[in-house]
């Protein structure tokens, strides 16, 4: 339903944090000066898409659910750009529920995750982590905020894979978790069954991570459903962005 960026450390980079460790410790001598300086932490010598990759869950974070890549046959749209709102202040919610970047990212990358036991059955969760400049995350949170705030009738969505008209948005209270957390329920309807969708959003510094789960498969038989999130994996989550 969405997609998601294929991310590894290259061999270089492993390379360098080695020689780093094995000569260094926590400092390095200053080129002008021949004093040895702190060197830069981990996270600092990481790119925004290595940082992603090792925030992001993994199956031993999240036991009984697998973790994948979403598949590319059921992609709403491949960016922000290619989805046209009828309330433009709404856009950040349609972004949030399909997967797509909000603001102005420096990296993003998403997981789907399904509960093993219900098979076919299951709701898929969808996380999407996205790195920004300073600034950035916070603007971002803040542009989810208002559309919450503006957007409580409903909006339609249109892009190549479709279009999405949600009847109601409704803020949703969430424990608290990193700098900041919101969540909210959008519902729709399709070919006469009700649905509810949730999504709840968390910044942690300059990264952002967005939970959003559906279950496509009563949607796509036309049963009610009401997919909630799955308490560990928001925990798991959570966790690992601090």
């Amino acid at each position: 339903m969405k997609r998601a960026s294929s991310l590894a450390a290259s061999a270089l980079s492993l390379l360098s944090l080695a020689t780093l460790t094995a000569c260094g410790g926590d400092t390095e001598s200053d080129k002008a000066t021949g004093e040895p300086r702190p060197s830069a932490s981990r996270a600092e010598r990481l790119t925004p898409e290595q940082q992603l990759a090792e925030l992001m869950v993994t199956p031993a974070d999240v036991d009984g659910f697998s973790v994948e890549e979403p598949s590319d046959d059921f992609l709403f749209a491949t960016s922000p750009e290619e989805v046209t709102i009828d309330k433009p202040a709404c856009a950040p919610l349609a972004h949030a529920m399909n997967q797509l970047p909000l603001g102005d990212p420096r990296a993003d990358l998403t997981r789907v995750l399904a509960e093993k036991a219900k098979g076919l059955d299951s709701a898929h969760t969808y996380v999407t982590l996205t790195a920004y400049g300073a600034g950035g995350a916070r603007s971002a949170v803040a542009d989810v905020k208002k559309a919450v705030e503006s957007c409580g009738s409903g909006f339609t969505a249109e892009a190549s894979g479709g279009t999405s008209a949600y009847d109601s948005v409704t803020a949703e209270e969430v424990a608290p978790a990193g700098d900041e957390a919101l969540g909210f329920e959008a519902t729709m309807t399709f070919r006469g069954a009700p649905h509810t969708l949730h999504t709840e959003v968390v910044r942690d510094g300059d990264v952002v991570g967005v939970y959003f789960s559906v279950n496509g498969l009563a949607i796509a038989n036309a049963r009610p459903s009401d997919a909630e999130l799955p308490p560990s994996v928001v925990k798991a989550q959570n966790a690992k962005l601090g």
